[in-house]
């Protein structure tokens, strides 16, 4: 499987429990980078660290972006370093390639919820569908993240992979620091409209 692509189908395909935002999806595509790379072999985490292996892996052209982006000097990248370096706009990265590969078209005016595009039916959407219904521990984890349960609710899977449950508890440490900025941004701005709508 293609964790990203797959997790990436996932949320433009199955209803959340909450509006799906890009900053958080850029996150945890990030993370399922990571461990698409550690499955091919690309890299291997050493602790919470980024240690290169055989870069030239990976087959798919967005996670051979990715082996490219790696940091090849010691001490090497932190998986946290990584979410947020290489997760930055990496949604958009994502679906635009789906718009050049013909997996999605561009339908109406909406939210992330879709980007403004939608699936096409193809054999990726089929095959991410199949993941999602077996209820694969990891696309699963990473997608209740970010707020998509769909039909699998319930008893969290277990995680039994190292690597997949430090990159797993990165990505869950990332999406709470991005909700905890955003929140402080919400209450300065909403405390700086208070200064201006005051009397004097």
């Amino acid at each position: 499987m293609n964790m990203p692509r797959d997790l990436l189908i996932v949320a433009l395909d199955v209803e959340g429990n909450r509006p799906v935002r890009s900053g958080e999806v850029s996150l945890a595509l990030a993370g399922a980078e990571l461990l698409a790379l550690s499955e091919s072999r690309a890299i291997r985490l050493e602790g919470d660290r980024i240690v290169p292996g055989d870069l030239t892996a990976p087959t798919d052209p967005l996670l051979k972006d990715a082996a490219a982006s790696v940091v090849v000097t010691e001490p090497y990248e932190s998986v946290d370093d990584w979410l947020w370096r290489r997760g930055e706009g990496l949604a958009a990265t994502y679906r635009a390639a789906f718009e050049s590969e013909g997996l999605v078209r561009k339908q109406g005016r909406r939210p992330f919820r879709g980007g403004h595009t939608v699936l096409v039916d193809s054999i990726p959407r089929r095959q991410a569908a199949e993941h999602w219904s077996a209820a694969e521990p990891v696309l699963r984890t990473l997608a209740e993240g970010i707020g998509i349960t769909g039909e699998t609710a319930g008893e969290a899977p277990a995680i039994e992979d190292d690597a997949a449950e430090t990159v797993l508890a990165g990505v869950s440490g990332a999406l709470q620091e991005l909700e905890a900025e955003r929140q402080r941004r919400s209450i300065e701005g909403a405390a700086f409209d208070n200064i201006w709508r005051s009397p004097e």
